[in-house]
């Protein structure tokens, strides 16, 4: 069996390591494949791996009074699936403020704004094979935005329907395998967990995210070991 952890608590780490080499293997339109070259510790072999190098997201659980959710369906065209989601938003920007990203995009692909916020989630979606660090954000307060005022969507998001949802039956659809997003499955879990304290164990909106790549200047040893 394994050993518990030495401090009681499971937590990710940050583990920075001998970085060899870095070079762009393709440019896209939304983000681009690096391959590296790195070693795990002085004395190990060269190892290379390739990945998608992805600016990171925020995503939203929007909940109203009556404990209900926002979800939203959209077609993703690498799965052949419309999915239901939540609104989500890349962060593409250079120096937006995370949560400010956040209330822009529940804004345009949900026509709603929140009066409070808090962190529900951090993830990296697919760590084997993408950078791609994730922030999902409880957003309660809901009001709507004027007609007048509200974003244009285009491509994709011009067919997204909207469908408010009690909490319990998101949380079944997550378990009964009818919903497939991960940033949509973990933001229900989590918000129904998060429930039983009344969403009191949440952190602030404001809260360090230090995962992601543009704060990986606050970490003691930094992203890579240096010479």
């Amino acid at each position: 069996m394994g050993a518990e952890p030495q401090d009681g608590a499971v937590a990710d780490r940050q583990s920075p390591r001998r970085l060899l080499n870095s070079t762009t293997a393709f440019s896209g339109k939304i983000w681009d494949v690096v391959s590296e070259t790195f070693r795990l510790d002085d004395d190990g072999e060269p190892i290379t791996r390739e990945y998608i190098q992805h600016p990171g997201a925020v995503a939203i659980l929007a909940m109203d009074d009556a404990d209900r959710v926002l979800l939203l369906r959209q077609y993703r065209h690498p799965v052949r699936m419309d999915l239901w989601e939540i609104p989500a938003g890349l962060l593409d920007i250079d120096g937006e403020d995370f949560a400010v990203a956040a209330a822009r995009e529940l804004a345009e692909e949900a026509d709603v704004t929140a009066s409070t916020w808090h962190v529900l989630s951090d993830l990296f979606l697919s760590p084997g094979s993408s950078s791609e660090a994730l922030r999902i954000y409880l957003a309660q307060g809901i009001k709507e935005v004027p007609r007048d005022e509200r974003h244009t969507r285009t491509h994709e998001e011009a067919e997204i329907e909207l469908a408010w949802v009690p909490l319990p039956d998101a949380v079944q659809a997550v378990l009964e395998g009818r919903i497939h997003s991960p940033s949509a499955a973990a933001a229900v879990l989590a918000a129904a967990a998060a429930k039983t304290s009344g969403y009191r164990s949440l952190r602030p909106a404001d809260a360090p995210w230090p995962e992601h790549h543009s704060q990986h200047g606050t970490w003691p040893l930094g992203p890579v070991l240096q010479d």
